[in-house]
């Protein structure tokens, strides 16, 4: 059975009403990255959920306009031999943010709730102990001062299934499809029933879970970024006002003959 979510009633948001309120969150963005440089703040944002449930497209969003030296992706692949050996959260720490930087977690430490626990990746002990740490570990984050939010995207496994069908029609998305998230689908329930009891020991009031219904991908953006914003405290840093300066005099420089440089093909004059 699918999960049912709350804005299944609502009509969709035209485009042109998206892209505006976008452009706007993205602008505020812009600003809450100016706070978090100049503040010297640190910012975790954890995206999980369900596979094609628009995790990436999310991110894409909040990061259009943002200035990658300040806000940066992780997406870890699988660990190496060395990896599995270390204390499970030892990979994530190095990617946690310094004085003025955010962090956008494409998949997180959760995955040991989610597709180890579900696929047999690691042991019930491992699982356990994962649940156990995790809320100490975050805590610890949160004491430190890290600004750490986590958001879940949740999809009901019809519109999953028909995201995945474009997905292997779609030949600039097909890479987006492995094996692992064909399986999810057979195993909807399984992956229900680890998140129901990932949230039961994560879900905790110094970092709570916070789901995004994203059936309508439009409003998961819209919905997900204004409550990023709402929850950051930040405040307008105004940049000092830029002049573009006059541009000196030629000074007697000529360009080399073009004949010397190697130019790319003109493959945009064969299309008009």
């Amino acid at each position: 059975m699918g999960e049912k979510h709350s804005g299944e009633g609502h009509t969709k948001l035209s485009r042109s009403v998206y892209e505006q309120e976008l452009y706007r969150l993205q602008t505020e963005l812009v600003a809450m990255q100016e706070w978090v440089r100049a503040d010297g703040a640190r910012l975790v944002v954890v995206f999980e959920g369900r596979d094609a449930a628009g995790k990436g497209s999310t991110i894409k969003r909040v990061t259009q306009y943002l200035n990658p030296r300040v806000a940066r992706i992780v997406a870890l692949p699988r660990p190496t031999e060395r990896e599995r050996t270390q204390w499970y959260f030892q990979r994530y720490t190095e990617h946690l943010p310094a004085a003025g930087e955010i962090v956008l977690f494409d998949r997180s430490w959760y995955n040991r709730a989610g597709v180890e626990r579900v696929m047999g990746f690691c042991t019930p002990a491992e699982h356990q102990r994962f649940l156990r740490q995790c809320p100490v570990f975050e805590r610890m984050l949160v004491e430190d001062g890290i600004l750490l939010r986590k958001y879940w995207f949740s999809v009901s496994d019809e519109v999953q299934e028909h995201r995945f069908r474009r997905r292997l029609e779609d030949p600039t998305r097909r890479w987006k499809l492995s094996p692992m998230d064909l399986e999810s689908l057979t195993r909807w329930e399984e992956y229900s029933r680890a998140k129901d009891e990932m949230f039961v020991h994560t879900d905790i009031a110094e970092a709570p879970w916070y789901v995004v219904e994203s059936d309508d991908k439009r409003r998961s953006r819209l919905n997900m970024i204004a409550h990023l914003l709402s929850t950051v405290p930040y405040r307008d840093i105004t940049p000092p006002a830029l002049e573009l300066p006059p541009r000196p005099p030629a000074s007697g420089y000529r360009r080399p003959p073009r004949d010397l440089q190697t130019y790319v093909p003109d493959h945009a004059a064969g299309l008009e």
